[in-house]
């Protein structure tokens, strides 16, 4: 069995034992397990620090008349990580990570382990104007990415390496640039440091093939890549391409070379769910509301089925479900050997049955007339990989003859193919959208 764990080392609750033990007085043990200072000349905060939610990061205490620091809600006090006895080497984690179950690690908040020691203020933010969220007013120099959290990271990646079949994937921050900063330098960091490239950029040829190079770039060359379409902060990729090139996606996702990550419910093709007033949970919108911060919609419970509560729950699920519940769940599409669950399901098993697309070599060709194209090649074998990126039929200008492995419609396997090829959207069949015809030969 193989689980993935959803770790945060940069807090704890306002409720864990060791935070309920700091706050209890200036001399407990535990003082320095959480980030303390005296208020400002003036008798606020002690510098200008934003929490991510709202407001300033720092929140008095009654009892010991001191502020701590909170680099997201109030109820999540930062750890000290220049604490020793917080930090990964003093043994602290061993045990959680000795599980044979535990195999891989999701790290979230990876990159703000750790503050300026001097507590200086961050500078406003030059590109801040009336529509940017008051969290995003300042340029963050003095609490993010500090270069004293990359040496924890790697004291993390430390701990983690004393047990085998452990893997560290992590959501870090700053642009695809940055990213591989996060792999390491002298001394490994991240085996996964999460790349949301194909998520953010522009959906079109050019601007693909673009990105993807970029970031092959940024990385190390001993490196192994990852892709990333989903997730928990971020809107739903379905609700900005479209369905049809959802399943262009798909195949994208499982042919580059890389681990593929997705958010539950991509392979069914979710969108945005409108959540109404009365119902939101995030406290982005409820503390900064107006800038476009909500991210429930995205958040809305994965259908099984298409019951009122989608299989979910028995009850009233935590967030709305969506009106398209019936037509888009898992049930549905199980039933329905093209729809996009199958889709998935069978690049899955075309990538398991083709070591060119685990540990195949990626070489880009040259993305013209809409089609974003690229070959897998390993040991002998290559695999042509064609996608069309629009809503409209493109010629693939190609001489000679392929044998096609897989298309986006799931029909045709197998068939020897002459070109140029005709990559065209297919009618009729998916009630949900008519689908774009792209292959793997």
């Amino acid at each position: 069995m193989r689980l993935i764990l959803d770790f945060v080392p940069n807090h704890t609750s306002d409720r864990h034992p060791w935070f309920v033990e700091s706050r209890s007085s200036r001399s407990t043990p535990k003082r320095d397990w959480y980030v303390w200072a005296d208020a400002g000349p003036d008798g606020g905060p002690p510098n200008n620090w934003l929490s991510r939610f709202g407001g300033s990061a720092w929140q008095w205490d009654e009892k010991t008349e001191q502020y701590y620091y909170h680099s997201f809600l109030l109820e999540q006090p930062d750890l000290n990580w220049r604490t020793v006895e917080v930090r990964p080497s003093h043994g602290r984690c061993a045990a959680f990570l000795a599980g044979p179950w535990r195999r891989w690690l999701r790290t979230d908040a990876s990159a703000v382990l750790v503050e300026d020691e001097l507590l200086r203020d961050d500078p406003p933010n030059p590109d801040a104007n009336a529509d940017t969220p008051p969290p995003q007013r300042l340029k963050r120099v003095f609490t993010d990415d500090r270069r004293e959290s990359m040496a924890y990271l790697e004291e993390i990646r430390e701990v983690v390496d004393a047990f085998n079949d452990r893997v560290l994937a992590a959501e870090v921050q700053g642009k695809t640039d940055r990213i591989g900063h996060f792999y390491g330098e002298e001394r490994p960091r991240f085996h996964l440091p999460l790349n949301f490239a194909l998520l953010d950029s522009p959906w079109d040829a050019l601007s693909l093939q673009a990105n993807i190079d970029a970031y092959f770039n940024a990385i190390p060359n001993e490196a192994w890549p990852d892709w990333v379409i989903g997730g928990h902060d971020k809107r739903r990729v379905a609700s900005k391409i479209g369905q049809a090139q959802a399943r262009i996606l798909a195949m994208l996702l499982l042919t580059l070379r890389g681990t593929p990550f997705l958010f539950a419910g991509d392979e069914l093709g979710m969108e945005q769910v409108p959540i109404p007033p009365d119902r939101i949970q995030e406290p982005f919108e409820k503390l900064i509301g107006g800038y476009g911060l909500n991210r429930d919609p995205q958040r809305a419970p994965m259908r099984w089925d298409g019951t009122p509560a989608a299989g979910f729950t028995t009850g009233e699920p935590w967030l709305p479900v969506g009106e398209d519940v019936a037509e888009r769940n898992v049930a549905r599409f199980q039933a329905d050997e093209r729809s996009l669950l199958w889709l998935y399901r069978r690049l899955i098993r075309l990538r398991r049955s083709k070591p060119a697309l685990v540990a195949g070599h990626y070489v880009p060709r040259g993305s013209r007339n809409d089609i974003l194209m690229y070959t897998r090649t390993w040991a002998g074998e290559d695999i042509l990989v064609s996608l069309n990126t629009i809503h409209q039929p493109r010629k693939l200008e190609w001489q000679g003859v392929v044998t096609l492995l897989l298309s986006t419609y799931l029909d045709g396997d197998g068939k020897a193919m002459a070109g140029p090829i005709l990559l065209a959207r297919r009618r009729g069949h998916d009630r949900q959208a008519s689908e774009a015809m792209n292959h793997v030969w």
